[in-house]
């Protein structure tokens, strides 16, 4: 069973998960463009503040025995993510669209705070 801050922590962490597998995923697209030179260092800089964030999200979710088992997609609309807990393992449904806005708005978010410190 999950309390509701290690639910916080954990769709926190999916929502972190996806959007460093979306960034790898695209990396090799990227350096396929004419313009590379251009792109490379923005999703380099996007991909290593996502991924710090991102382990020390499962750091904290690691000392409750807590860890993502696997994302199960249901159908076009929805997703079954399995979580291994130390009581019970636990099942939650996300919304597919859902889930991509979100991990696009956190991609935004850490984005323009980079712009923001330069």
């Amino acid at each position: 069973m999950l309390k509701p801050e290690q639910r916080r922590l954990f769709h926190k962490f999916l929502i972190l998960e996806m959007a460093v597998q979306s960034l790898q995923r695209d990396f090799p697209v990227i350096e396929n463009l004419k313009m590379s030179k251009v792109y490379l260092p923005i999703l380099e800089r996007l991909l290593k503040d996502i991924a710090h964030d991102y382990y020390d999200s499962k750091r904290l979710l690691a000392k409750d025995k807590i860890r993502l088992v696997k994302v199960e997609k249901i159908d076009e609309y929805f997703s079954d993510v399995h979580i291994a807990t130390a009581g019970n393992d636990v099942v939650l449904r996300y919304a597919n669209m859902a889930l991509k806005t979100q991990v696009e708005k956190l991609l935004i978010s850490h984005q323009n705070n980079d712009q923001a410190l330069n």
